[in-house]
């Protein structure tokens, strides 16, 4: 699981593949599918993101300078759980990538969350151990506390 994390602190460094209109497009259709078949209400944001907010977190909104502890579990589209950190972890915002930023910064600590990523918000074309590249993820993510 550490070669996760570091992977996480490496690719959200590296930048990926950029991918076409059409390509996100395709992304976002498969996800509306998924959440469809899923029967998963969700809101889009304008990056592509996929989320719904399950608890609603206390205090203030998480800044992209804090360090935050959270656990979670990643799945990818067909159901395989590629990962599943039940004790925290800490991570500064900064290193994460792009879509868990991006739903950090619209947290606030205790919160728990649904989000699904296209790749372009993951790990991109990069060819992980669990994960294939251009894969939709999605992630269910406890933030624990926020320094």
């Amino acid at each position: 699981m550490k070669v996760l994390f570091i992977l996480f602190i490496i690719f959200s460094m590296i930048g990926c593949k950029t991918y076409s209109d059409d390509d996100l497009k395709i992304f976002d259709k498969q996800i509306q599918k998924y959440l469809k078949k899923q029967n998963i209400q969700c809101k889009k944001s304008e990056s592509g993101l996929y989320f719904k907010i399950i608890q609603e977190g206390k205090g203030e909104y998480i800044q992209y300078n804090d360090k935050v502890s959270f656990t979670y579990k990643g799945k990818l589209l067909n159901g395989t759980v590629f990962d599943n950190q039940q004790k925290p972890v800490s991570f500064q915002i900064k290193e994460l990538i792009a879509g868990w930023k991006e739903m950090l910064l619209q947290s606030k600590p205790g919160a728990k969350i649904f989000m699904v990523l296209p790749p372009n918000l993951g790990y991109g074309s990069n060819d992980l151990d669990h994960i294939p590249p251009n894969s939709i993820l999605t992630f269910e993510m406890n933030i624990l506390n926020v320094e």
